[in-house]
């Protein structure tokens, strides 16, 4: 099969028609709410950590690297080399996330940016876009589905791609703008390994740097992996000059994940209330410490004796355990593993249920 040749940007596309028109406005109408309530929390990056390491889980598992969050979030606790491998590409995901989050601070959407995500993500490939020819295979009968555009034709490509992005006066809002660039991406191909969860990930910086969203916490793998099949259809469907299709996708993602983000920040604020109020009405010592490992508990919900000892400074673990059972006692934490006598773990369970739920 010969090197698809890509058409640049932008596609020929009636951006008014009626299809598009509606359902903009309502994911507008969504992105508006949930950056509105990301705005209201008292630290919007609550969400980050449980949140990027769901998407991490999601956009691996739709590349056959299965794990859960618990799972990770477990594993992390443990020295890398007792990690199992789709563990490592979560926290890799998750870590390459946390990168452009910190460099988009002050970066634009870039060729740079790009590449230093991949990096992250896959450390071990060779610097930079592709060399050698790739191709997308089905792996039950070896065939090839799709072959992406000659390696001497990619910077060609990416060169338009961040142009499209970029231009301000096409008159194409930034919804659909994100749609058709994460189908070009894909279609590119630019790297040997990583192409998927790279452009996944670009989806949600993409609509924070335009303004949005207040932080990154819109992601869309999830809706990606819940309808796999749709989602590689709709990307050939565009192939095959039905852009509609994939446009529409595309917007009905955005729409169903920003009331789905919308919820879990509802959530948290709720539990977080709710938990505060339970650690107001312990003694002052033990209340102290409790707020001041709250926040931490938020970003790491599963935690051991030395993690907590680490986070409030106690010189003993003595102390740090009697903090864990005083939680424990106040229905914030539990014990994750009840047979375990030593090495245990403790589990931040209503807060992590929030993101096990699909």
């Amino acid at each position: 099969m010969q090197p698809y040749d890509l058409p640049l940007l932008p596609p020929a596309v009636d951006w008014r028609d009626e299809r598009f028109v509606q359902r903009v406005a309502e994911a507008r109408t969504q992105l508006g709410e949930l950056k509105g309530y990301s705005f209201g929390m008292p630290n919007p990056l609550l969400l980050l950590s449980p949140a990027m390491l769901r998407e991490s889980v999601a956009s691996s598992s739709i590349e056959n690297i299965n794990t859960t969050v618990e799972r990770v979030l477990q594993l992390q606790l443990f020295p890398e080399r007792e990690q199992r491998q789709p563990d490592k590409e979560v926290l890799r995901y998750r870590d390459a996330l946390l990168w452009g989050y910190e460099q988009m601070k002050n970066m634009p959407l870039s060729t740079r940016l790009i590449l230093g995500i991949h990096q992250h993500l896959v450390p071990h490939a060779p610097p930079g876009y592709r060399r050698t020819q790739n191709s997308i295979q089905n792996s039950a009968a070896g065939e090839t589905l799709y072959t992406p555009p000659a390696a001497s034709q990619i910077d060609r490509l990416m060169s338009n791609w961040e142009n499209f992005l970029h231009d301000k006066g096409d008159g194409i809002d930034p919804v659909l703008k994100c749609a058709v660039a994460h189908y070009q991406f894909e279609a590119i191909h630019p790297f040997l390994d990583g192409n998927g969860r790279t452009g996944r990930m670009l989806v949600t910086f993409y609509l924070w740097k335009e303004g949005l969203l207040e932080k990154p916490v819109l992601y869309l793998s999830s809706f990606f992996k819940k309808h796999r099949k749709v989602y590689y259809q709709r990307l050939t469907d565009y192939r095959e000059e039905n852009v509609g299709k994939w446009v529409e996708f595309f917007l009905d993602g955005v729409i169903e994940t920003a009331e789905a983000a919308i919820e879990t920040v509802r959530k948290i604020t709720l539990l977080r209330e709710q938990d505060m109020t339970k650690i107001g009405k312990m003694n002052k010592t033990s209340s102290e410490s409790a707020l001041h490992v709250l926040p931490r508990l938020f970003a790491q919900p599963i935690v051991t004796v030395s993690a907590m000892q680490e986070w409030t400074g106690f010189s003993t673990r003595t102390g740090a355990q009697k903090l864990i059972d005083r939680l424990i006692e106040a229905g914030i934490l539990e014990i994750k593993d009840e047979s375990k006598k030593y090495g245990r773990s403790y589990v931040y369970r209503a807060y992590l249920d929030i993101f096990e739920q699909e």
